[in-house]
């Protein structure tokens, strides 16, 4: 095993910074089922105004955040409306149906994102016998679309359509910090359209753990209370809540720097007979891709890159993902990107 590895499995993978570390420690704490913890009051106060909603709540993990907000606005035998590959649907644990009693009605996107159009006649009719179509799920940005920022024009027109139908709109917005930062578009205004929002604080902005949701005051008031019945109530959290604080002042406008060593990746693989992007164009952090199976399958490539020190993450039996973040260095994600051309080329068949 090499002596150094570079990570691009996930944005998760990345350690607290000293500084944050120092966070952690000079944390001011108290008992938060107490609702007494004085740094978790100032995240989330901190994330409903940045999100432009009235109240947030801090929780463990994103997975808890996204079906706290399926499980408060549907109820048992309700059906939420989403696309085929997004987070809440694929990688949740059947959460939906587990905890909500919730049905998903897929739908294929463009690399996850969503036409009005494919949900204009998705809504179940007012009958005994069927389904109550209750909630729209979207994700910015969308992990298995490649990365891709929602366009907020669709966003905008799926909300109107939704709240004039009387569905509520709820976004996965694990990654949302990535949209802002490559577009330049205010949370808020990304936000708006919803009337409950998921954001992390351990993808992409290196804090060791936890979500937040936000939305009404009437909707915190009963996150908190499904909180608890999920078991994410914590006690002194404010420990994790500074390491979220700090990662909001110092990582956000950093991301910038992931992308733009996503495209040094990107452009290592556009480059490499055997290997295709998927998408071709690659918007913020994540970049994912074919193998060509006469160079053989994900596994033979992840396993290639891995004995020279480059460890990438396997979607699929021809897919790989690798992920730019806060521990690749622009030097790091040179040597990868040379790492992968020659490791193709040595796994590439003689002709």
């Amino acid at each position: 095993m090499p002596d150094t590895i570079i990570d691009l499995r996930s944005d998760t993978v990345t350690k607290p910074t000293p500084a944050m570390r120092a966070a952690i420690q000079a944390a001011e704490v108290g008992d938060d089922v107490f609702d007494d913890d004085p740094t978790v009051h100032r995240l989330q106060e901190r994330v409903a105004a940045l999100l432009g909603k009235e109240a947030a709540l801090f929780v463990p993990s994103g997975t808890m955040s996204n079906q706290i907000c399926v499980k408060a606005q549907t109820a048992p035998g309700d059906e939420l409306l989403c696309e085929a590959t997004c987070h809440i649907y694929n990688y949740e644990a059947g959460g939906p149906a587990v905890l909500s009693g919730v049905m998903c009605r897929t739908l294929e996107g463009d690399y996850g994102i969503l036409d009005v159009s494919q949900l204009e006649d998705k809504i179940r009719p007012d009958n005994e016998h069927l389904v109550r179509t209750r909630l729209v799920c979207l994700e910015n940005t969308h992990n298995r679309g490649g990365g891709r920022v929602y366009p907020l024009d669709k966003i905008q027109v799926i909300s109107d359509w939704a709240h004039r139908h009387g569905l509520l709109m709820h976004l996965d917005g694990a990654r949302l910090w990535n949209a802002v930062v490559a577009t330049g578009v205010p949370a808020a205004e990304w936000a708006r359209s919803f009337d409950t929002v998921s954001v992390c604080f351990s993808k992409g902005l290196g804090a060791p753990l936890g979500s937040a949701c936000a939305g009404s005051r009437d909707f915190i008031a009963k996150a908190r209370r499904i909180r608890k019945l999920f078991g994410g109530a914590m006690r002194q959290v404010g420990i994790a809540a500074a390491a979220a604080l700090y990662a909001m002042d110092h990582h956000v406008d950093r991301l910038a720097e992931d992308h733009r060593n996503a495209q040094v990746i990107a452009q290592a693989i556009a480059d490499t007979p055997g290997l295709r992007l998927d998408p071709t164009e690659v918007e913020t952090n994540l970049v994912w891709f074919e193998v060509d199976p006469e160079l053989g399958t994900a596994k033979d490539v992840t396993a290639g890159l891995k004995q020279r020190g480059v460890w990438v993450h396997m979607g699929g039996p021809h897919t790989v993902r690798a992920c730019t973040h806060l521990d690749v260095s622009a030097a790091q994600t040179e040597r990868a990107a040379e790492t992968i051309r020659q490791t193709i080329k040595r796994l590439t068949p003689a002709r």
